[in-house]
């Protein structure tokens, strides 16, 4: 392997590059929510969410290296790829870099923005202490579709961001119930089925806030999901060989389908970007791990 390949290989992994077209995903079903606006605005939106989470993620290796020295030595520090001193530079510069890209925007965005790095911190330094750590992790998502929603031309106070506060907390139901079975990804013993109830979440509403002239298109688009999950909840399961990695990063691409569940009104254009985004989160899992 070259030096460059191998350099493109262990900041892949740290960033868990493949799960980037979800958080892609995640601002553009928020700044939708929020009544979209003007399509320049995007850039900087996406390379916001992009800097965060990818800072989050180092910050993620760094506190968790002690544990993956011995649980998982295929991570980049503990098979020597990188310092750790190294990733904790980049992954505070990261973060430093994804705030100035929303302080571009409104007070509320800030504030959002600034919400969302604080939890990202949080996050890291006690998902490995706690079993609420699966809500830290949701609650970064929401943040996520706020700060997108609020730099629409409605923001959070109005346009279709009034069902968009829903759609929210209900992506965050479904990210609580993926965490939790990705926080037993490394620890032997039984695992509960009733937590993977909260992938459910999105679901749910779709059925209760759909008017009907709406309806034909939730029921598809609810079935497609229904359909993936438990394609990859099966090799957990159901299956001789348990595999948590493989049904965390299935339901981690599966994060478009739900966005796409709460902005579809209509018309293939956004079928096709949603379901792009999916199909390109599976691309990137055959090469860089989700997890």
């Amino acid at each position: 392997m070259t030096e460059a390949r191998r350099w493109l290989r262990t900041h892949s992994a740290l960033g868990r590059a493949s799960n980037l077209p979800t958080v892609w995903s995640n601002c553009l079903a928020g700044w939708l929510l929020g009544g979209g606006g003007d399509a320049s605005d995007l850039g900087a939106l996406f390379a916001g969410g992009t800097l965060l989470y990818t800072g989050g993620m180092y910050l993620n290796d760094a506190c968790d290296a002690q544990f993956d020295r011995q649980h998982r030595p295929e991570r980049p520090i503990p098979r020597g790829d990188i310092s750790l001193e190294t990733v904790w530079a980049i992954g505070f510069s990261l973060l430093g870099a994804g705030l100035l890209c929303f302080f571009l925007f409104s007070t509320t965005t800030i504030i959002c923005a600034l919400l969302l790095t604080l939890f990202i911190l949080v996050y890291d330094v006690v998902h490995k202490m706690f079993a609420f750590s699966p809500v830290i992790m949701a609650g970064c998502r929401v943040l996520l579709v706020l700060a997108a929603a609020s730099t629409g031309v409605h923001g959070l106070s109005g346009g279709r961001f009034n069902h968009g506060y829903w759609a929210s907390l209900v992506l965050g139901g479904y990210i609580i119930g993926l965490s939790y079975l990705a926080r037993r990804e490394s620890r032997p013993g039984p695992l509960r089925f009733w937590p993977c109830a909260f992938l459910a979440a999105p679901l749910v509403l779709a059925f209760i806030v759909n008017q009907p002239f709406n309806m034909v298109r939730s029921t598809m688009v609810s079935g497609l999901i229904i359909i993936w999950m438990l394609y990859c909840l099966q090799f957990t399961f159901w299956s001789a060989q348990r595999n948590v990695g493989r049904t965390v990063g299935g339901l981690l691409a599966g994060i478009p389908l739900i966005d796409l569940l709460s902005v579809w009104t209509g018309g293939p254009g956004l079928v096709l970007m949603f379901l792009g985004f999916f199909v390109l989160a599976l691309l990137f899992q055959r090469f860089i791990p989700a997890t």
